[in-house]
């Protein structure tokens, strides 16, 4: 029998081959998939820290794990499917597709304009506020990455200030629309590897994790 990851990376396969970003002009409440990472505030590390290559949760760092599930029941009319996602000490990666569903507007991508093809190049990651509310040209601004990222961010902040008053995230959070398998296989790998990679990590800090 297929794991639940075998399973998605067949769904995967093949249907989310999209030419180039275009960033500025894309929807996102299109059917594509995407590589979601959301940093906490000064990369304050309230999550957990890494052990002997593996992530140990903190109390807010499982408040983000279960939120995080909570997800895709809580919107089901969007038709999610939750990829591989790992939670690091001041830091969230997530792969998440957006099926087809009600509030699709046809095309994702309208007008010009490209973006890199490199994981981690700036010009190939939106960078997204989840404060900021503008119109949405294209669809619902409820039913869109946004508002997923957005409500995900504000449930964990009602638990964490609870454990720590300060708590906060970064404003904004990193996109990366998965355009074929190849980019889509490396970014899971990234994923599964991040714990092991702590030290090296770009988002590691300079001062000890907070338990």
């Amino acid at each position: 029998m297929k794991s639940t990851q075998e399973r998605f990376m067949d769904k995967f396969q093949n249907k989310y081959r999209i030419p180039s970003a275009r960033l500025q002009n894309w929807d996102y409440s299109s059917n594509a998939a995407y590589f979601v990472t959301i940093c906490a505030y000064n990369r304050e590390c309230y999550f957990g820290h890494v052990a002997e290559e593996k992530m140990v949760l903190s109390e807010i760092g499982k408040f983000v794990d279960s939120e995080w599930l909570k997800t895709f029941d809580i919107r089901k009319d969007m038709n999610l499917t939750m990829g591989e996602y790992v939670v690091m000490p001041n830091h969230f990666h997530a792969i998440i597709i957006i099926g087809k569903n009600e509030y699709n507007r046809g095309d994702a991508v309208r007008g010009g304009g490209g973006g890199g093809d490199a994981m981690h190049r700036r010009d190939a990651m939106h960078r997204v506020s989840t404060n900021d509310k503008p119109a949405n040209k294209f669809g619902p601004q409820s039913k869109n990455l946004a508002s997923i990222i957005r409500g995900f961010k504000s449930a964990v902040t009602v638990h964490a200030r609870k454990i720590h008053a300060d708590f906060a995230w970064q404003s904004r959070f990193h996109d990366h629309i998965i355009r074929d398998d190849e980019s889509f296989e490396r970014i899971l790998n990234y994923i599964r590897t991040n714990p092991s990679n702590w030290k090296e990590d770009r988002f590691t800090p300079d001062h000890s994790a907070v338990g």
